[in-house]
């Protein structure tokens, strides 16, 4: 019956975000009618019924409901309650049904509370994202429906993905799901403000936090998955140019570039065309992820789908609002007046460069992740990784590094170079100090020399903002610009530390041998058969000591999943302020030997604590921007009151 009651939910959401739409879109005509005065609760309604179905399906999966299809596919009653939970959106149907779910809540959010920009731009918002979510309904109901039954209910499920029975796959797709949408909110102010000639400031400044938000959640989302992969798949690495890695990775190249173009709107009334062009990008790349994770043309392990059918369903979905939009930016984008102009040596002249910079390195990605795919359509199997996308990369990344070190102490619209001339001087002698002692330190990579070279020189130049300023009246969201810009510079320290340092070995180990690597002595006491509430494991204990530390026990695991049947590697992390050791088991051999394989990692650590740091900072932007925008509120509605008093007397 619940399952039922969820799906009846989504059919009545479709109903409400065609509503919406329809709304919308005579609301833009001179005479509203009464559809128009609807869209605002339809948005709000659907928001509830959409959490409702979701409810639903968080419920069928923790009572383990094994008449419907999806839980007896993705779900097995041994399995503990917080991956019931995870397998609810740990498939193709749940994702999809999480993603509309964010979707009409945030509708709902922005019917509810947002009332600065003009009721016809708020409607056509509104239609926009009714559009959007009409097809993602659409999707469900007619080719995805998670509530799906069984003629005959199964006796046990078939489990979840055991690489996917992971405490951080139970936060990482959420968090994406979250920067996703807020995303396609993003998309659909953009073409409200388009359609209604609207793009001002003020828009700006509304559609701000929802890009801020997308982009903290995308990097949290980016930053979980980042580490999942690192210490779940047993490979020692941290990012492998996975085309579904490559698929969060494109919307936050840019959602960054939407996010500092619409800085510059909101502040100094520039960039206007180019904000509305990256709303359609960054949203057209969140939606291309959808397709290449959901087509079935992707091999990958987090890579839901294989149905082609639904591959085709997405992919119109994908022409359908990209084309649309793209449609309406050429027909509108001539009527949108220029803004306010600038120099080029000017703060949104370096922010026009970044972007620039930004918008070349998603193109790369984007070009490296869909060429194989094109050439295999002809039988050509080309396989593209680090030795493209690294070096390639690196072209525009240095140069978007050093403007960034930069760009902060520049002024608005123009600048002199009298002015800055001390501070730049400043940096570039910082970097080439860095740069000599850096290259004294042993053999490496270039881009592992100019990765630390950059890392410290960017970290000094984080905090020149603050600069002889009364560090207790600086804004919250310069802050939020240093913590962020930081975070940058901690997290290229610990990618840069990780390529040049890393030592890594692989030795077949008896019981009571010790292995050496660096300073770490590792000694294998024992290996033995545990076991796991739905999995087997054969789990060898290492004795770990380095220097005068006292020696430590790390056990790195060989698991054996029955729902579904599956062996997995857990690997062993012992953390250090200087890095970590990375333990992995294998087989054994024939003379009774142990596979061990061991990485000393130097200051691996340092990209994920920068990817937090860079998080943190967008939250800090966020409330810093939300609280200017309050006092902005207060100050306009007290000089509107002033001026009805003053003409009442």
């Amino acid at each position: 019956m619940l399952a039922e009651l969820g799906l009846a939910a989504l059919w009545l959401c479709a109903a409400l975000a065609l509503l919406q739409l329809l709304g919308g879109a005579l609301a833009q005509r001179e005479a509203t009618g009464e559809l128009a005065a609807l869209v605002r609760p339809a948005a709000i309604v659907q928001g509830v019924l959409a959490m409702f179905a979701f409810a639903m399906l968080l419920w069928v999966f923790a009572v383990t409901d094994l008449s419907v299809k999806l839980v007896a596919t993705n779900s097995h009653s041994m399995k503990p309650l917080i991956f019931k939970l995870s397998g609810a959106w740990g498939n193709h149907e749940g994702s999809m049904l999480l993603w509309v779910t964010v979707m009409a809540m945030a509708g709902a959010l922005i019917a509810l509370i947002e009332k600065r920009l003009p009721e016809k731009t708020m409607q056509a918002t509104l239609a926009s994202q009714g559009f959007v979510a009409l097809g993602f309904y659409a999707f469900l109901l007619l080719s995805s429906n998670p509530f799906e039954r069984l003629p005959i209910p199964a006796i046990e499920g078939q489990g979840l993905n055991p690489l996917l029975q992971d405490i951080g796959l139970a936060f990482h797709p959420p968090t994406l799901y979250f920067g996703y949408v807020g995303l396609s909110v993003a998309f659909s102010f953009a073409v409200g403000a388009l359609l209604t000639r609207q793009v001002t400031p003020e828009f700006a400044r509304v559609m701000r936090p929802w890009v801020l938000g997308a982009w903290v959640f995308l990097t949290l989302g980016i930053t979980a998955g980042s580490y999942w992969a690192y210490y779940e798949l047993g490979w020692g690495g941290w990012w492998f140019w996975d085309p579904v890695e490559n698929a969060s990775l494109m919307p936050w190249l840019a959602a960054t570039a939407l996010l500092h173009s619409a800085s510059v709107l909101a502040a100094r009334d520039a960039l206007r065309t180019w904000t509305i062009m990256l709303g359609v990008v960054a949203f057209s790349m969140s939606m291309l992820g959808t397709f290449l994770v959901r087509s079935g043309i992707l091999t990958s392990v987090h890579a839901f789908a294989v149905d082609p059918e639904r591959g085709s369903f997405i992919l119109f979905l994908l022409i359908l609002y990209i084309g649309g939009a793209l449609a309406v930016f050429g027909l509108r984008a001539g009527s949108v007046t220029e803004g306010t102009r600038f120099k080029a040596w000017s703060r949104e002249g370096a922010l026009v460069f970044n972007n620039v910079m930004l918008s070349a390195i998603l193109g790369i990605v984007l070009l490296g992740t869909l060429y194989p795919l094109l050439t295999e359509a002809f039988d050509v199997r080309v396989s593209v990784g680090p030795p493209y996308f690294n070096p390639v990369g690196a072209i525009f990344v240095v140069p978007m590094l050093l403007v960034m070190a930069v760009g902060p102490l520049l002024r608005w619209r123009g600048d002199s170079w009298e002015r800055l001339k001390m501070p730049i001087l400043v940096i570039a002698a910082i970097l080439i100090v860095l740069a000599a002692a850096v290259y004294f330190l042993g053999d490496m990579s270039v881009l592992a020399w100019i990765g630390l070279t950059l890392a410290g020189g960017l970290a000094v130049a984080s905090f020149l903002p603050l600069r002889g300023r009364n560090l207790r009246r600086v804004p919250i969201a310069t802050w939020g610009m240093v913590c962020a810009h930081f975070g940058i510079a901690v997290a290229l320290f610990g990618m840069a530390s990780e390529s040049a340092f890393t030592q890594e070995k692989l030795a077949a180990v008896s019981p009571g041998a010790t292995e050496q690597l660096s300073d770490w002595n590792i000694t294998l006491e024992s290996v033995d058969p545990v076991a796991g509430p739905n999995w087997t494991a054969l789990e060898a204990k290492l004795l770990v000591s380095r220097g005068n530390e006292k020696p430590v026990i790390v056990a790195p695991q060989s698991r054996n999943f029955w729902a579904p049947p599956q062996e997995t590697t857990e690997s062993a992390l012992l953390t250090r302020w200087d890095g970590q050791l990375y333990a992995v088991v294998g087989n054994q051999a024939e003379d009774g030997r142990w596979q061990l394989r061991l990485w000393w990692k130097p200051f691996v650590t340092f990209i994920w604590y920068g990817g937090l740091l860079i998080a943190f900072g967008g939250v800090l932007a966020i409330i810093g921007r939300v609280k200017t925008d309050l006092k902005r509120r207060v100050v306009k509605r007290a000089i509107a009151q002033r001026r009805s008093f003053e003409e009442a007397a």
